[in-house]
């Protein structure tokens, strides 16, 4: 069925018209929010969130085809929230955590890029994600994080460059010994 019909179905209250569309997008959301959060708990909690937020406030959206993209910019700012509030949460005695062994998640980003990411604001990782990750245009990504079509640029420009900075950093680290 047509995304924008599902969308004024469940405008209109159809809870089975929402279920559909969130469902479609649910393994977007999860991995967007996992590669925000890195782990597969505050993952969950976040779709979790998107699910809630979504559902509630569906009413706001008003043009049903950017449904995902309005997703995404809830799964960002969700995810954004569980980081700031792990922040302020402090390990009174670090030495005694204990390590439960999660197993690997098996996420299409290999270590060595998730550390390069790490690098980044969390503007610019947001950029890099929504344009190379969820296939998103300039514009898209200057409607979902709200900001100026040339300041998306900027952003995405700035953060490929300290990318490839890093990136050159971490070749010629290997070859100085």
């Amino acid at each position: 069925m047509n995304i924008g019909r599902l969308v004024k179905k469940a405008q209109k209250g159809n809870d089975r018209a929402y279920l559909e569309l969130f469902q479609k997008y649910e393994a977007d959301i999860y991995r967007m929010a996992y590669v925000y959060v890195k782990n597969k708990n505050d993952a969950l909690d976040v779709v979790q969130e998107v699910a809630y937020q979504s559902f509630k406030n569906i009413s706001t959206l008003n043009k049903p085809e950017y449904f995902k993209t309005w997703l995404m910019k809830i799964t960002i700012n969700c995810a954004l929230n569980v980081i700031n509030k792990n922040k302020k949460v402090v390990q009174l005695i670090p030495q005694f955590e204990i390590h439960t062994g999660e197993e690997v998640e098996d996420i299409a980003i290999s270590l060595s890029l998730r550390e390069l990411m790490d690098t980044l604001h969390e503007d610019e990782k947001s950029v890099i994600l929504l344009k190379y990750y969820n296939d998103h245009t300039l514009k898209e990504i200057s409607e979902i994080l709200e900001i100026p079509l040339g300041t998306a640029k900027s952003i995405l420009y700035r953060a490929l460059n300290k990318l490839r900075q890093n990136l050159k950093e971490v070749e010629n680290y290997g070859e100085s010994f």
